[in-house]
């Protein structure tokens, strides 16, 4: 009598990019926007048909047309060329401050929720105190001590979102510390460091990776607001939020370009890192597809 063999469930699953492509569409198609961004940003250099401060008195608030696709501003400023400069912007400080916040949750989460009892307690109590401070009034008190710049939003930002986005990862490692695998490591000895590293880490990478695309929007709106309110990046650095409250609301009636497309892009962008974060979250939490 032949041996009946176990059933492979591996050799049936179709990959994790085939799987998104069938069964979040609008995952991928934020994917494509958010990528679409990202190349046009780190590219701005390349690609821009001006120069971000290079004005042209004679071509002041033109219409979208050949020659100025977004139109231009009231300075006569290629109103394209300064959003592609605004995206190269929004990339640097998203990406960067979206890894120093996710890297921060981690720490701070997996630490928590893995050691438990009083450690757990104490830190709870600080990310609470904490989490009470609105984020916005945070940033203002910051930025206005500090005075406006790239670093100083990046590591605001990269604060007040990894402290908040800590009891994320502490309730997914609360859960996986106790599994069978956790504490028969445990009983032969293993130091945490290596029950850390190589049984809860890769067990709460899901929740992570999804935190990380999910903060990428966030990051990019609330520098966004702080340029609107004249405190991001200075200037003569073009930002979304400075396009915005600048030109965009005094001319707005005069060239509705001039506000219509940065906040069309800031608008897609953070859509599409919406959208792909929650079909992220969809394929790699179990209990969203079913598990098997």
């Amino acid at each position: 009598m032949s041996a009946v063999l176990p059933l492979d469930d591996t050799a049936h699953d179709p990959g994790f990019w085939v799987r998104l492509w069938r069964g979040k569409p609008l995952g991928v198609a934020g994917a494509a926007v958010l990528a679409l961004f990202l190349v046009c940003g780190v590219l701005a250099d390349v690609i821009s048909p001006y120069g971000f401060n290079e004005i042209a008195p004679a071509d002041r608030l033109q219409a979208p047309g050949v020659a100025h696709w977004f139109g231009t501003d009231n300075l006569g400023r290629d109103v394209l060329s300064r959003c592609l400069y605004g995206a190269q912007l929004s990339v640097i400080i998203g990406c960067s401050a979206a890894l120093l916040a996710t890297l921060i949750s981690a720490l701070v989460g997996i630490a928590s929720g893995y050691f438990g009892g009083k450690v757990d307690l104490a830190v709870q109590r600080v990310v609470d105190a904490w989490m009470s401070f609105p984020d916005l009034v945070v940033l203002i008190v910051v930025v206005s001590v500090l005075g406006p710049g790239m670093p100083q939003i990046i590591g605001t930002l990269g604060l007040l979102l990894g402290i908040g986005g800590s009891r994320i990862v502490r309730s997914a490692v609360v859960s996986v510390r106790e599994h069978m695998y956790v504490h028969a490591a445990q009983s032969i000895g293993a130091a945490a460091p290596r029950i850390l590293w190589r049984h809860v880490l890769p067990n709460v990478l899901a929740p992570i990776i999804v935190l990380l695309t999910t903060r990428v929007g966030t990051v990019i709106l609330a520098e966004s607001s702080l340029s609107f309110l004249g405190l991001g990046v200075p200037p003569p650095t073009p930002t979304w939020g400075a396009m915005l409250s600048g030109s965009g609301r005094t001319y707005m009636f005069e060239g509705p370009w001039l506000a219509l497309a940065p906040g069309l892009c800031l608008t897609a962008v953070v859509y599409a890192t919406n959208v792909f974060g929650d079909a992220l979250r969809d394929l790699l939490d179990p209990r969203m597809r079913g598990g098997r």
